[in-house]
């Protein structure tokens, strides 16, 4: 499915509980710090590497990555992709990054890679699968990973790469579609990965919204039913989990504007509670853990968690999309994985949001904005 929204953060600590989470957190905003990305397009989807790289991409076959924590950043564009837009990027190192395009045509869906910081970029797969729409990507490491498509005819079309190089179909080892079931191209975060196996993708567009679940990279997955709302233009949005048991989806109905809905999971997603109602309007867009995974210099670190302490394990940051004005949304967070909200006052035009660590994340969005958060 095409779909433009905004992005929503949601953040959950492990300190506060309850009722006692509003006395603890109240007047306790995050740092925000505007950035000049150097363009105006808009700024789909972000991907922090450490605290000093991150990579962003959006449209017009743009991408924009800084070295130093957002002090500067470099702006351009990839050779033979300036009618497309990237919906996801993953980045590995400030030499290393993975992108995910779209675009109006079944070859549209391609997937990047660059090795020499952007000054070189291959194309590793090319969509032949007519009416497939790849949404979004995850990693493991920095060579295996997985893309995710809108069911076609049953079926949901993902692809893997165990090698950084080469995509093959999983296809067969999916769970079959309901009618009319997709993912929604939620800047990259329609799908999640965790430890050296672990994933979980979260759909819509059919009468229920479920968790696809993998234990085995991707070898085998497993189908739970969530209680988000779910129609032909609603349902689970963006997922994350902090660990293997613990998660949060988010969603809501696009052709309402106080849809926005969260639920929570202890069991690895099989089952989910919804927590209570995010404080902002429209449907949930974008979510992230804000501890996030520091990624170091050596590779044998990649996807280790990172060093900071636990104050913030539960807590996430969410924006929203509201119809009909896709430059609209708004953004909040929770300490405590949705029990206690707060709005993030004048935070909005932003589609996704990431971290590296709670001092270290990222809001990209609206002609090339980009806002720092630091908690």
């Amino acid at each position: 499915m095409l779909k433009r929204s905004q992005l929503l953060i949601v953040l959950s600590a492990a300190a506060a509980i309850g009722g006692h989470a509003q006395d603890l957190w109240k007047g306790h905003q995050p740092t925000l710090t505007p950035q000049q990305s150097g363009t105006t397009q808009l700024l789909i989807a972000v991907s922090p590497v450490n605290s000093r790289v991150v990579w962003a991409a959006g449209t017009g076959g743009t991408y924009v990555v800084t070295t130093d924590g957002g002090s500067t950043w470099k702006s351009a564009v990839v050779p033979g992709a300036e009618s497309l837009q990237f919906r996801d990027v993953q980045g590995v190192s400030d030499q290393v990054a993975y992108l995910m395009s779209i675009g109006e045509n079944t070859g549209d869906f391609r997937i990047y890679k660059t090795e020499d910081g952007g000054a070189h970029w291959t194309i590793e797969f090319k969509n032949k699968t007519v009416n497939a729409f790849y949404d979004c990507f995850a990693f493991w490491t920095p060579d295996r990973g997985i893309t995710h498509s809108d069911s076609v005819n049953g079926v949901f079309p993902d692809i893997r790469t165990t090698d950084g190089t080469t995509w093959h179909s999983i296809a067969g080892n999916m769970p079959s579609a309901l009618a009319g079931e997709a993912s929604f191209s939620s800047s990259g975060t329609c799908i999640t990965t965790q430890g050296p196996r672990n994933a979980w993708i979260t759909t819509g567009g059919s009468s229920i919204a479920r968790i696809l679940a993998t234990r085995d990279g991707g070898d085998s997955w497993t189908a739970y039913d969530t209680p988000l709302v779910s129609n032909a233009n609603a349902g689970g949005f963006s997922v994350a989990f902090r660990d293997p048991w613990h998660g949060i989806v988010g969603g809501g109905d696009l052709t309402t504007n106080s849809g926005a809905q969260a639920a929570s999971s202890g069991d690895g997603g099989q089952t989910w509670k919804l927590t209570n109602k995010p404080p902002i309007p429209g449907a949930i867009f974008c979510l992230a853990y804000v501890r996030g995974l520091e990624q170091h210099d050596d590779w044998d670190d990649w996807n280790k968690e990172d060093r900071h302490g636990h104050e913030h394990d539960r807590t996430v940051v969410i924006t929203t999309e509201t119809q009909p004005n896709f430059d609209s949304g708004a953004a909040a967070w929770t300490p405590d994985e949705g029990q206690t909200w707060f709005e993030l006052p004048q935070v909005s035009g932003y589609w996704a949001v990431a971290f590296a660590n709670p001092e270290a994340g990222w809001f990209v969005g609206n002609n090339g904005q980009i806002l720092k958060i630091s908690f």
